[in-house]
């Protein structure tokens, strides 16, 4: 008789059916009884199923994709380029109009081009910030678009700068702000920006929130509504950049006062970028393709497309292609590893599996049931070639520190799975102690902190221990991932998640519950905005993709789980951002001169 293919000297007193459900009640599993080589035994492994739909991105479409829009096509982009740099000239000694134009830049997507002149800038208005300028005296929306920029870029303006806008009594905004829209936009927007304990900006957010909420209902203005509705829905500063940057172009075409070169610039180099990020999408799915993971282990998510999505949103500039094409590896191996503890395997292959990523030697494969070989054998060789790159073209080996982040990534499984199957229920705090590591952040940005710095062992070795804006990014991951899962997750068997565990804890409802996880969401922000203001060791640019990945998290699971039930709303912002380039309509021949 033939061994089952999934047979290992594991189970060697028995063969073993090898069965998967989807927990429906009135299922009965059938127990199949068979001779072993050394005795009989009656044994059924019941394995759960995510009822996973498969990809709705094929590899032939990607590999179809092509692009018209790039640098050596479109050399009308290089002198756009340089006629934006005229107009940040033209605005040189006009505080206001300088800001003005650097948040432009920024939401228009194009500001990456001029970082250098743009931290000049703000730099020069930080060391005035504090002296009695007219140009913002007394002008709410002017002082919210200073601190926010400033705040932003990681200068540690004070709040205090909001007190001139407070009652005589200063106990509360005064209210003929109302009047001000603009202002409140700007206050509302300023006050995400917020640190543990400034309670002016904590005002602030609850002042802006209540007026713009009930201005927005009986605004008669479209697309003035339409600017509100999207703040309320999500601040500017937790937002997916490319994806606010694909809105924004649409919404500042309308604008009255809008700069037609502006405009065209953001639209030739989203589209320049577009084509870049469609390249790096062509190589991740032929190297998805080539594991033969989505074909071998058919009870995972399949959705590369998906992975990939979450790189642009977490570094979409041109030069960082090495950080999207490896960090879509990362994703999926992340995706298909996470499937094999929660959905397939037993509490016994989870161990072995666990064992062999500890001990990092292929030897330990020969253990392991052939679907887990697969899978191991892809993280092993993916993160190895990723530690080869590193070391030959930055000089560092980063190896055992990669090989740390994944180790504690699984034990982390592996302490859910025994939670599973044993029926215990974490508190809300075991659980967050736990989960910031298992949803993955720290694997995530271990790898970015390589791929996009130039790392050293005094920065590796601080890694060990995960610094605060890892922790504190990966557990905004955490909890935007369990408001957005959790429903399906309980119905298909799981764990609880922080939801459940703060209703087992306090006896509160689910709403009240998830109220208080979107309250943990905030104070998190707090803590990551504190790291971003008080930073002096690690490279911004790291720090950017630390808050991407949490404004990511918050893109993806806005509506549901965009991860894993890939072809709603996700659908619609994988073809924005990655499929439908934009219509360039040429306003700069016509127009040459705007400021």
């Amino acid at each position: 008789m033939a061994l089952h293919p999934f047979f290992t000297s594991f189970h060697m007193s028995c063969f073993i059916e090898r069965v998967s459900f989807n927990l429906n009640p009135s299922y009965v599993p059938r127990t199949i009884k068979i001779i072993g080589a050394a005795r009989m035994c009656d044994q059924t492994i019941i394995r759960r199923t995510g009822n996973y739909q498969p990809p709705i991105w094929k590899h032939e479409f990607i590999q179809s994709l092509r692009s018209k829009f790039t640098e050596e096509t479109y050399v009308g982009w290089f002198k756009l380029k340089g006629e934006v740099k005229v107009i940040m000239d033209k605005v040189i000694g006009d505080s206001l109009k300088q800001l003005e134009l650097i948040d432009i830049l920024q939401r228009l997507g194009i500001s990456y081009h001029f970082e250098n002149e743009i931290k000049d800038v703000l730099k020069t208005i930080y060391e005035k910030s504090y002296e009695n300028d007219d140009w913002k005296n007394n002008n709410l929306y002017a002082t919210s678009l200073e601190f926010r920029l400033l705040r932003q870029h990681g200068f540690n303006l004070s709040q205090d700068v909001f007190n001139n806008f407070f009652t005589d009594e200063m106990k509360s905004f005064n209210p003929h702000l109302y009047d001000d829209l603009s202002g409140m936009l700007g206050l509302y927007e300023a006050s995400f920006l917020c640190i543990e304990g400034e309670n002016i900006l904590e005002k602030a957010k609850h002042f802006t929130i209540k007026h713009l909420e009930k201005y927005m209902r009986s605004c008669k203005d479209e697309n003035e509504a339409a600017i509100i509705r999207h703040a309320l829905e999500l601040p500017l500063h937790w937002r997916m950049p490319r994806l606010e940057t694909r809105w924004f172009i649409d919404i500042y075409e309308k604008k009255v006062d809008m700069n037609p070169m502006l405009l065209e610039f953001a639209k030739l180099d989203f589209n320049r970028v577009q084509s870049i990020h469609q390249r790096d999408l062509k190589y991740a799915s032929s190297w998805w393709r080539s594991t033969g993971l989505g074909e071998k282990l058919s009870f995972a998510r399949d959705r590369l497309t998906e992975n990939f999505f979450w790189t642009v949103g977490v570094g979409f500039e041109p030069e960082l292609s090495y950080f999207r094409r490896m960090t879509t590896k990362v994703n999926a191996l992340i995706t298909t590893i996470d499937d094999v503890y929660d959905v397939y395997g037993t509490l016994d292959e989870l161990q072995l599996f666990t064992d062999a990523v500890e001990r990092w030697d292929v030897a330990a494969v020969d253990q392991l049931p052939d679907y887990m070989k697969i899978c191991f054998l892809a993280l092993h060789n993916s993160v190895n070639e990723m530690g080869f790159d590193v070391l030959r073209d930055k000089g560092i080996n980063v190896i055992q520190y990669l090989k740390k982040a994944w180790i504690d990534l699984c034990k982390t499984y592996m302490l859910e799975a025994k939670w599973y199957h044993t029926g215990y229920k974490p508190t809300l705090e075991e659980y967050l102690d736990n989960g910031w590591i298992s949803i993955s952040g720290p694997v995530i940005l271990v790898h970015a902190y390589v791929f996009v710095t130039s790392p050293t062992i005094k920065d590796m070795e601080s890694f060990k221990q995960y610094i605060d804006v890892i922790r504190w990014s990966s557990t905004i991951l955490r909890l935007a991932d369990d408001l957005g899962t959790s429903s399906d997750e309980l119905k298909r068997g799981d764990v609880p998640k922080s939801i459940q565990c703060y209703m087992n804890d306090t006896g509160a409802s689910e709403n009240k519950a998830r109220e208080h996880i979107k309250h943990l969401i905030v104070e998190a922000w707090k803590k990551l905005n504190k790291v971003e203001v008080e930073n002096s060791i690690f490279p911004q640019v790291f720090i950017e993709r630390a808050k991407n990945l949490a404004r990511m998290a918050q893109c993806m699971y806005q509506y549901g789980d965009g991860h894993g039930i890939g072809h709603q709303e996700t659908k619609v912002r994988v073809m924005s951002l990655l499929i439908q380039p934009f219509y360039i309509r040429s306003y700069s021949e016509k127009l040459p001169n705007f400021i």
